[in-house]
């Protein structure tokens, strides 16, 4: 019988397999379709999202406002997967309630929407992090935070990009600078107002935004969260199966 490391090697194998498939057809015609779109929302909305990912980006970086508690050490890998899966469902009621309030309220509240979200999905990044017994003092554990951010919310090319990147993550962090500013943040922040764009749209519309911001951030949530979890597993597993 396999051990549960090695169902977990099996299943990153999968799921990375997932990951480098080519864009499909739909893929590409949303992009088509978000661009046009764009075109019609208000500056205000644009202003708001861009600052909003750009100051988070850099509060990620300086690290200060996020920093947890001591990583958990000495866990087998099925405790720390159990614990992120609790982790997840407090997080995900978090983002259920925020997109619910923040939807009923029509295309303002909408618009704060971004920023609130973008806080909670970080913030539960860190607990991630230290769930899988990494130290976020170490700002090279803050771009790897960012890294699985940039996987769970880019366009398939990019996302096959980023994963590449953190497959190799040691070697490439002997070549990261000393200045963490060095980071480009203005490519990350585009990449994601162009994944979420057109999945939060409906929050805006009156009288059914407060269901689509529930179901939306809920789905986000998750998606972060199975993100994140493989992200580890691909350096927790290297060697151990």
């Amino acid at each position: 019988m396999d051990t549960y490391n090695e169902r977990a090697q099996k299943q990153l194998n999968k799921w990375k397999e997932k990951m480098c498939k080519s864009p499909s057809i739909l893929d590409k015609t949303s992009k088509e379709v978000q661009n046009k779109i764009n075109k019609f929302l208000p500056e205000k909305y644009h202003q708001i999202l861009t600052d909003g990912i750009k100051n988070m980006t850099r509060l990620v970086l300086v690290g200060s406002k996020y920093t947890t508690g001591e990583p958990y050490k000495d866990l087998l890998l099925i405790e720390r997967d159990d614990f992120l899966k609790e982790k997840t469902k407090v997080y995900s009621k978090v983002a259920m309630l925020e997109g619910a309030g923040t939807g009923a309220g029509g295309i303002l509240l909408g618009i704060v929407d971004f920023p609130l979200l973008l806080s909670i999905k970080i913030r539960f990044l860190y607990e991630i992090a230290a769930i899988y017994g990494f130290d976020t003092s170490d700002y090279r554990e803050r771009l790897y935070i960012l890294h699985i951010f940039q996987l769970a919310f880019s366009s398939k090319a990019k996302s096959k990009e980023v994963l590449i990147r953190l497959e190799n993550w040691e070697d490439y962090v002997q070549s990261l600078p000393c200045d963490i500013n060095a980071f480009d943040w203005r490519a990350f922040q585009q990449e994601y107002k162009d994944y979420i764009d057109l999945a939060k749209l409906l929050q805006l519309v009156p009288g059914i935004g407060a269901a689509v911001g529930a179901y939306v951030n809920t789905k986000f949530i998750n998606k972060l969260s199975v993100t994140a979890m493989y992200a580890y597993h691909m350096r927790l597993l290297q060697g151990k199966v």
